[in-house]
């Protein structure tokens, strides 16, 4: 099959991409401790996957408040930006492009992980049955733990958060980061405010659509005036169900916060599909949906193949297709797509912690 629109360029926002493949943003809890540093590791790793025409990094905390898992990435200190920045730098070295997701991961956690034990914060005290943290025990030893009970984030915390992403995204404009992802998916502390059961909420904050879309809109807005509108993207999960999420109004709201995304002259809106963790597939109408209420790029990630990726951009509905595993384990998989070779199979054990095996050793085809 032909690869006419995927391996074109396009534009989104302020930039130019060599092609429409996005590496999806893939949390593989590599960070150096203490300190939840990128490292030399770290470069390697996305250096080798330059050729995307855009690569989503792993979703990365704005604070420690926000962190969920051990061994993420963090871009709050000066030390995380620093190792950001030799990130960027290797990636643009060789012609890439970078967004930072980031990420407040809200009742997503344990107080392992929270200074000085504390519970972690949410739009209301509900905890997420059946979610898990990736924690690093008292004796030492690492586990997945049921999450934690949290507590409700009070109206006069709610700027507090709002600046966190702001000083997140002004750190990545100094790392030089070419966008920012504000992570609004996948049972987070953004889509806990936007979801009906998650968010209990009886202040402005909480009740109608208006209200629940209310938070995020605020740090799009403030994020979007430290580093510019067209430098800013967003992801949201329709449909998505994992997490303890139940979002009676999940479809309705995505389309609302599409419109609003539309006024604010966002770059992009980067659509992470429900399949993989059993929610109901976006229907066609709804791709057309967002398409007629979003103007800018709209990117969609859910275990598309190099067909079913140019299918979906010959029919409209997207601009770029997101890949998250095939990039794990081809670092050229543009150049394979291009050939038509065959793909690596990534190794699932190795996802999450380790060093370079599983992570910066699964060969090119030069190779």
């Amino acid at each position: 099959m032909s690869l006419d629109k995927l391996l074109t360029p396009v534009t989104i926002g302020h930039a130019t991409l060599a092609n429409r493949l996005v590496m999806a943003p893939l949390t593989r809890s590599r960070a150096a401790q203490p300190g939840d540093l990128p490292t030399a590791l770290n470069t390697t790793y996305y250096a080798q996957r330059a050729s995307a025409g855009l690569i989503v990094t792993e979703a990365t905390q704005i604070s420690r408040q926000g962190q969920g898992y051990a061994w993420t990435p963090g871009i709050y200190t000066d030390a995380q930006e620093a190792g950001w920045k030799d990130v960027v730098d290797a990636v643009h070295a060789k012609g890439g492009r970078l967004s930072l997701q980031l990420w407040h991961v809200g009742r997503i956690s344990h107080h392992l992980l929270q200074e000085n034990g504390q519970a972690p914060v949410a739009p209301s005290a509900i905890r997420a049955e059946g979610a898990k943290s990736f924690v690093v025990q008292e004796d030492g030893t690492p586990a997945n733990v049921q999450t934690d009970t949290p507590r409700a984030l009070e109206t006069d915390e709610l700027p507090g958060i709002v600046a966190a992403y702001a000083a997140a995204a002004a750190r990545a404009k100094r790392a030089g980061f070419d966008f920012v992802e504000v992570h609004s998916a996948n049972g987070y502390l953004l889509h806990q405010f936007l979801s009906t059961n998650s968010n209990q909420r009886t202040d402005a904050y909480g009740g109608n659509l208006e209200n629940r879309a209310r938070l995020l809109l605020e740090v799009i807005d403030a994020v979007a005036a430290e580093i510019g509108a067209d430098h800013v993207g967003v992801r949201l999960s329709p449909n998505f169900v994992a997490h303890d999420i139940q979002d009676a109004e999940s479809e309705v709201m995505a389309t609302y916060l599409a419109a609003e995304f539309a006024k604010r002259g966002l770059a992009y809106l980067h659509i992470a599909e429900p399949d993989w963790a059993g929610g109901a597939p976006l229907s066609d109408a709804f791709r057309a949906a967002l398409r007629s209420h979003f103007n800018g790029a709209i990117i969609t990630c859910g275990g598309y193949s190099a067909e079913s990726g140019e299918a979906r951009l010959a029919g409209g509905t997207a601009d770029a297709i997101g890949y998250g595993r095939p990039f794990i384990a081809n670092p050229d998989l543009v150049e394979r797509f291009r050939r038509g070779a065959p793909l690596n199979t990534p190794d699932q054990s190795t996802f999450y912690g380790g060093a370079e095996h599983g992570y910066t050793d699964y060969p090119a085809l030069a190779d």
